[in-house]
């Protein structure tokens, strides 16, 4: 179990920090540095809780603050993400900016953060309350549904970017049960499996869309 987990986490950050790159070289453009930076962003927050948690089968250490502080930080890399994903979708697909659409993805970005930092979460203590692994997903599952409202709207449009809705949808399904109930069901954790598969597949979507030479 320790050797898979381990190998297929190794693969996933060094696929999607060397994708991030590749994208920033290959498409200058707006469009090429959000997908390269929201890539980078990805894989470079998700090492730090991904690296330590390998690290922690192999290395007889009290990781347990340095998996908190990971998760923290991945969730604030993972807030991120999806505020680069909104901005994408307007220069990708060419929208106007609609000033309320923004308003509410920065505020909700900004609340996630918030709460995120707060010290009820108790992330370095590991045993941090299950109400507030709902608290604190809550703005950040909000601004989840409005990116799969605009990508699904626009899905037909840019036939590269059809599946993101998709995607995004199915890496949420699999990440509300792990937020919410894994430390009272370990198992759950195994669900963060197919979730990194899903944005595996989409940074494969970028790479793809960056070769196409879509403006």
């Amino acid at each position: 179990m320790k050797y898979g987990e381990s190998a297929f986490d190794i693969i996933y950050l060094i696929f999607a920090v060397a994708a991030g790159i590749y994208i920033l070289c290959r498409r200058r453009d707006r469009i090429g540095k959000l997908m390269g930076f929201a890539t980078l962003i990805l894989g470079c927050g998700d090492a730090f809780h991904l690296v330590p948690r390998v690290l922690n089968y192999f290395v007889d250490a009290d990781f347990t603050a340095w998996l908190g502080t990971g998760k923290l930080v991945t969730s604030v890399t993972m807030t991120v993400f999806y505020v680069l994903m909104y901005r994408l979708w307007i220069n990708a697909y060419k929208k106007p900016e609609a000033k309320g659409c923004s308003a509410v993805v920065y505020a909700v970005s900004a609340v996630r953060v918030i709460l995120c930092a707060l010290p009820q979460n108790r992330w370095i203590t590991n045993d941090g309350p299950v109400v507030w692994g709902i608290i604190r997903n809550v703005p950040f599952i909000a601004l989840g549904v409005i990116i799969v409202c605009l990508y699904f709207k626009t899905r037909k449009e840019i036939g590269v970017l059809r599946p993101v809705w998709l995607l995004v949808t199915l890496s949420f399904l699999f990440y509300i049960p792990v937020a919410v109930a894994a430390s009272l069901v370990p198992i759950l954790g195994m669900l963060m499996l197919p979730k990194t598969v899903c944005y595996m597949i989409l940074i494969c979507v970028f790479i793809r869309y960056s070769r196409t030479g879509e403006k």
